[in-house]
């Protein structure tokens, strides 16, 4: 198979160097490993010595550059390339399903291969039993396909998509859900097949951090979730600023000063969604904003509609809105994201 094998690397232990020989045994003689700054070099010199090639990072850079680095260096040192297959190098992907993702690569030229694992097997840490589940719901919300594996790391790249693997953004963990995302807006197909569960010593390999990590993950709501609420404050703020500057309470001066400050709060708010959230300026503003116009106003009117056919249940009118606000506000995100900052093809 004139498939190149892509294996970034921290910190590693023994198991880089078997899973290297056992690819070697199985015919596989593209191999590429990624030192991603790592302090002890002797794993890489013995790969090195068994003869694949080695790549280093002089300081860590994440799991994305070195993704990168590893495919502009298997182009250079392995011509005409079929595709790439990354895999873990901690003992999380069996060879025989390395192999078989290289096969499919080979088999779909044209579409990303994904190795999916079953985490609804006994013997999953719980945290990424919860981790993938949500990731993968966010995922099919968010992106309007089905992934079961977000976070797989055993994917096949075929040739045609090099250009494109190459300018996904981000250097960490996020690089893998930015070019999920990307796949699936660009409409270019996934095809899952199913490989063994592994997890050595519960994950404790792992080089995931939580909260850091998945804030990076989640870079795009986080931004639209801080996006909104300075919009609310602004909001809030110019009511009241109008609300003083009319000095009556008539139903006019409020709706005036109501109007006033939603739409003030409305424009920041497109345009950090624009510029910041969905970071999406290359498009035509103008479309951009005749779509987040019309979501705007039927945001609007749903919020009043089920307010009122909510206003029968023995609850506070403000606790109700508060939570049909809250829905519209996720459906507002994967409506944005999709539709009125959806990037062309």
């Amino acid at each position: 198979m004139n498939i190149a094998i892509l294996i970034p690397s921290l910190d590693p232990d023994d198991a880089l160097v078997t899973l290297v020989s056992s690819l070697q045994q199985r015919g596989v003689d593209h191999i590429v490993v990624i030192d991603d700054g790592s302090a002890a070099q002797e794993q890489f010199d013995r790969c090195a010595a068994l003869g694949c090639v080695v790549a280093h990072h002089t300081r860590n850079l994440g799991k994305g550059a070195a993704i990168r680095t590893g495919l502009r260096t298997a182009q250079q040192h392995f011509p005409d390339l079929a595709g790439v297959v990354t895999a873990d190098g901690d003992g999380q992907h069996a060879v025989e399903d390395i192999l078989r993702v290289a096969q499919e690569v080979l088999r779909c030229p044209d579409s990303v291969t994904l190795g999916t694992r079953d985490f609804s097997a006994p013997g999953i840490p719980a945290r990424s039993r919860f981790g993938n589940r949500f990731s993968s719901l966010f995922f099919r919300l968010s992106a309007g396909v089905p992934c079961p594996d977000t976070q797989t790391g055993l994917r096949g790249i075929p040739a045609s998509l090099f250009d494109f693997a190459l300018s996904i953004p981000g250097s960490r963990y996020e690089y893998e859900m930015n070019f999920l995302f990307t796949v699936a807006q660009q409409s270019i197909p996934l095809h899952f097949i199913p490989i063994q569960t592994i997890y050595e010593a519960g994950n404790q390999s792992s080089h995931f951090r939580p909260i850091r990590d998945s804030a990076r993950i989640y870079a795009m709501p986080l931004r639209f979730a801080a996006a909104s609420l300075s919009s609310f404050v602004i909001d809030i703020a110019l009511f009241a600023l109008f609300s003083q500057l009319f000095a009556v309470r008539t139903a006019r001066a409020i709706f005036i000063a109501t109007a006033a400050a939603r739409v003030c709060s409305g424009v920041v708010n497109f345009t950090l969604n624009r510029s910041w959230s969905f970071a999406n300026k290359e498009d035509d503003w103008k479309a951009q904003g005749i779509r987040y116009l019309i979501l705007f106003l039927c945001q609007m009117c749903a919020s009043s509609g089920l307010v009122y056919l909510l206003a029968f249940l023995p609850l506070p009118l403000t606790f109700i809105k508060i939570v049909v606000d809250t829905g519209l506000f996720c459906v507002s995100y994967f409506i944005q994201r999709n539709w009125v900052f959806r990037k062309k093809r």
